[in-house]
């Protein structure tokens, strides 16, 4: 089966670059990843249209493989209430670098463009769709099948790979809980199962079927072998690739990675309003247990404040996400990252 999804996906080397959306991942990680003989995500994620469209002519342009992850809409609704307290609870936080919060202001609720930049993919094919947050509907699914992309949806459970497989996707990622950033769970206010991701692949190979890419802290090359041992044709990883050369990950996530005083992760909605494994700071843990859910209400309330403190040095106000096999993260190429991990396969 490995074979088979590596020439699926056009490359050779089965050890894949995740999408990082929000800045960490670049065309030039992407293209980094093509070159070693793998394949890289490019995130769409928070992206303009215009943006994402660009990104893509860049990447086509090098004519390398590459894909694209979309954020399927599935809204977490914010309680108003809830979010006007919130709100008030973390404006001083804001203030320290200059945003000052309005809780009066009304929660923004979008679905980050999506049928904008599926009409970039109808206009710009590209090679590989990857989805996450859940699955979308039978006629976008159709309209993304009718670019000739290889549709890969992420998955956390086995009830979502079937659900999945049911609609017609061709590729299953299964994100273990182990994964930095956000869950790609279709249900986030349900806790994700604490599976190992081992069994989670095995499981999930043996109910749905389809080709699986196994995602969700991969730090090592045994890390990487024991998840293709178990059913995976291909694995994806995130996290190791943060400090990398090509990365975008600002020099206040790069350093937190790298600091020694940074022991833990933790699972939080603190800053986004939904479940992402983070390094714990501050932050996560005055207001993990405050936070109400409201995806992407809270991620737009506090996306000033967490800018702000990424360019003045202040890890503490920074959404770091991390998955559990961080202290693996180094400062090298990307290449060089991806090639170590594969050393065992």
């Amino acid at each position: 089966m490995s074979s088979t999804l590596t020439s699926a996906l056009g490359i050779t080397m089965p050890v894949l670059a995740a999408p990082m959306a929000g800045g960490a991942g670049t065309p030039a990680l992407v293209t980094a990843a093509a070159r070693a003989g793998a394949l890289g995500f490019l995130a769409a994620g928070y992206k303009t249209p215009q943006a994402f469209a660009e990104e893509i002519a860049v990447l086509a342009a090098a004519s390398v493989p590459y894909g694209v992850n979309l954020f399927v809409p599935n809204p977490l609704p914010v309680d108003r209430a809830a979010f006007a307290r919130y709100a008030a609870l973390v404006a001083a936080e804001a203030e320290r670098h200059g945003f000052p919060a309005d809780p009066a202001a009304p929660p923004i609720e979008d679905d980050d463009a999506w049928q904008d930049k599926l009409a970039v993919l109808r206009e710009r094919p590209v090679p590989v769709v990857s989805l996450t947050f859940g699955l979308p509907s039978r006629e976008d699914l159709a309209a993304l099948r009718s670019t000739g992309a290889l549709l890969v949806q992420t998955v956390t459970s086995v009830a979502e790979a079937k659900a999945a497989a049911e609609a017609g996707v061709d590729v299953l990622a299964v994100q273990g809980a182990a994964a930095g950033g956000h869950s790609g769970t279709f249900t986030p206010t349900a806790p994700v199962a604490d599976l190992s991701l081992v069994d989670l692949v095995g499981a999930v190979r043996h109910a749905a079927g389809l080709p699986v890419i196994a995602a969700g802290g991969l730090a090592s090359a045994a890390d990487v072998a024991a998840a293709v041992a178990a059913g995976a044709g291909a694995v994806a990883v995130g996290t190791v690739l943060l400090r990398s050369a090509e990365a975008g990950t600002t020099a206040t996530h790069r350093a937190a990675l790298a600091d020694p005083a940074r022991t833990a992760t933790v699972i939080t909605r603190a800053f986004t309003g939904r479940p992402a494994r983070a390094l714990r700071n501050d932050f996560t843990e005055r207001y993990g247990e405050l936070a109400p859910y409201g995806y992407p209400a809270l991620h737009h309330l506090t996306a000033p404040m967490r800018r702000a403190a990424a360019a003045a040095g202040d890890p503490e106000r920074v959404h770091l996400w991390a998955g559990t096999g961080f202290r693996h993260a180094t400062a090298e190429p990307a290449a060089a990252i991806l090639t170590r991990l594969a050393a065992d396969l």
